[in-house]
């Protein structure tokens, strides 16, 4: 079950989640596996299977677990620094 709030913060307002780069992706789907809350998927375009970043805001904040299991390094999230910024803006405006 993914998360609703994160510090008191709603977790829709915080900007985590995965990015795939399709010019590394191989679609060998260890991210599928391996994500228990679905952040990603697979999904067919035109014939062709592809994995897709489905649920952004399942992404556990500050989970990089699906970084550690991709083989092809084809998956980034942003700055830790930066999100936890924006959590402690968004908690003082609460």
């Amino acid at each position: 079950m993914a998360e609703e709030t994160y510090e008191g913060v709603p977790r829709n307002k915080i900007p985590w989640g995965p990015k795939i780069d399709y010019e590394k992706c191989v679609t060998c789907g260890k991210c599928v596996d391996f994500c228990h809350v679905k952040v990603f998927a697979f999904e067919e375009k035109e014939g062709e299977k592809r994995t897709v970043v489905k649920n952004p805001n399942n992404c556990i904040v500050f989970c990089r677990g699906c970084e550690d299991v991709c083989p092809a390094d084809a998956i980034t999230h942003p700055s830790e620094e930066e999100t936890q910024k924006i959590i402690d803006e968004l908690k003082s405006k609460a």
